[in-house]
C-alpha cells in the first residue's frame, strides 16, 4: 500500500471517530429473577404514560439493546414476569456508548456513559437511604412498642427525608449544567426554594431551555417571586361548596390573620395533616385567626364529603379544575397540602409551613 494511501485511510479513520461516525448505544444487562425467553422493554415517558420504544428477549440471563440516539434522553427498562408482583422498572439516561446496566428487585444500576455514571452516584444514595425507610417503616410496626419508641423512630425517619432531599439537592447543584441536573430539578424543584431555583434555573444550559417542564420552572420561578413573602396576596374568585361565588380577598386583608390551606379531598397527606388544622382552628379562632381552604378537588360531591368527614368548618372555594386551579396556577403550588400565611394587612408572611413551624409561626404573628 503506498505511504500516502494509507494515510488518507488513517486520516479519515481519525475523522469518523472524532465526528461520531461510529458510534451508537449498547445497552447490555440482567434482570434479577427473570427467565431466558422473556422480555424487557425500552419505553420513554411521554406525559403520564411510557411508549415503547424497543424490546429484548432475555437470552443466556442477559439482554441486548442496540441503536443511535442524538441527544441523552431519560428512558425507563422495565420487565414483567410471570406475577404481578415481579413487574419492576428503571430510568436511566439512553445516549450512545456502552451501557451497563442491573434491574434488580430492590436496587438497580447503569453505567458506562457520562450521564449514567454521574446518576448512579445519586441513585445509590437514595436507594440507601430509601432502605433504612423502610426498614424503620416496618420496624413500627412491631406493636409492643411503647409510645416514645415510635416518636424516636418517626423522627428518625424525618431525619432519613430529609437527607434525601439534600442529596438530591446537592446532585441537581452539582450537575445543573448536564442532562442528569436538569432531569433532577423536573423532578424535585417543588421542594425548594424560590431563591434556590432561580440560580439553578439561570445556570440550565441554553440546550435544555426549550424543554416543557423547563419553561413551567421558569414561570413556576417567576409567580413565587410574584408571592413570595413580603409581597402582598393576589385575589382569587372561586365559588363556595354551595355554588355562590366567593374571592380570597373576602377573608384576607381585612384585619385578621389568614391562613390559605391548598388541599384536596383525594390527597392523603393533605386528611392527615387536617385534624392538627382543626386543632389550630379552634385554638386561634377566638384570637383574629382564620383559614381559607383552597380545594384541587374535580367533583363536587367529594369535595362536599370530604369537608364533612375531616370536620373542617372554615370558609372554602374551588374552581373543580384539579392541578389547573386559579389558586394552583397563580401561587405556583406544585404539591399539596400548601399552606400560605397572610397578615392583617394582606402581606404574605410564610408559605409551605406544616405542623410545629406552622403553629409558632401563627402564635407570633398573633402577638403570642
Amino acid at each position: 500500500m503506498k505511504k500516502s494511501t494509507y494515510l488518507l485511510l488513517a486520516a479519515g479513520a481519525a475523522l469518523l471517530a472524532a465526528c461520531g461516525g461510529n458510534q451508537g448505544y449498547t445497552v447490555t444487562g440482567t434482570v434479577e429473577g427473570a427467565q431466558d425467553g422473556e422480555t424487557v422493554y425500552l419505553q420513554k415517558p411521554e406525559g403520564r404514560t411510557l411508549v415503547k420504544l424497543d424490546s429484548a428477549i432475555v437470552r443466556d440471563g442477559r439482554f441486548t439493546l442496540e441503536g443511535v440516539q442524538d441527544t441523552a434522553i431519560v428512558c425507563y427498562l422495565t420487565y414483567q414476569g410471570a406475577k404481578p408482583e415481579e413487574g419492576r422498572g428503571m430510568d436511566f439516561f439512553l445516549e450512545n456508548g456502552e451501557i451497563n446496566v442491573e434491574l434488580g428487585v430492590n436496587s438497580h444500576v447503569a453505567k458506562g456513559t457520562p450521564n449514567n455514571d454521574a446518576y448512579q452516584v445519586v441513585r445509590q444514595q437514595l436507594d440507601d437511604l430509601t432502605h433504612q425507610v423502610y426498614a424503620l417503616y416496618e420496624a413500627m410496626g412491631d406493636t409492643t412498642l411503647t409510645q416514645e419508641q415510635r416518636e424516636a423512630k418517626a423522627g428518625e425517619m424525618e431525619a432519613l427525608d430529609k437527607k434525601m432531599d439534600e442529596v438530591t439537592g446537592q446532585a441537581i447543584a452539582g450537575n445543573i449544567t448536564n442532562a442528569v441536573g436538569v432531569y433532577l430539578l423536573k423532578r424535585n424543584y417543588y421542594n425548594m426554594g424560590v431563591e434556590e431555583l432561580d440560580t439553578l434555573v439561570g445556570q440550565i444550559p441554553a440546550e435544555f431551555a426549550s424543554d416543557p417542564a423547563i419553561v413551567r420552572i421558569k414561570d413556576n420561578v417567576e409567580k413565587l417571586k410574584a408571592t413570595a413573602p413580603g409581597q402582598k396576596f393576589i385575589d382569587l374568585a372561586m365559588q363556595t361548596p354551595e355554588g355562590k361565588a366567593v374571592k380570597l380577598s373576602d377573608y384576607a386583608g381585612r384585619g385578621k390573620l389568614v391562613l390559605v390551606d391548598f388541599w384536596a379531598s383525594w390527597c392523603g397527606p393533605c386528611r392527615r395533616e387536617m385534624p392538627a388544622l382543626v386543632e389550630m382552628y379552634g385554638k386561634y379562632k377566638s384570637r383574629g385567626f382564620e383559614i381559607v381552604g383552597v380545594s384541587l378537588d374535580r367533583d363536587a360531591e367529594a369535595w362536599k364529603k370530604g369537608i364533612e368527614q375531616l370536620g373542617i368548618t372554615w370558609p372554602q372555594m374551588s374552581d373543580l379544575k384539579y392541578w389547573d386551579c386559579e389558586g394552583a396556577q397563580v401561587y405556583a403550588v406544585s404539591s399539596i397540602p400548601h399552606t400560605m400565611l397572610v397578615g392583617a394587612d394582606g402581606t404574605i408572611l410564610a408559605r409551605g409551613l406544616h405542623g410545629d413551624e406552622l403553629e409558632e409561626k401563627i402564635k407570633e404573628a398573633l402577638g403570642n
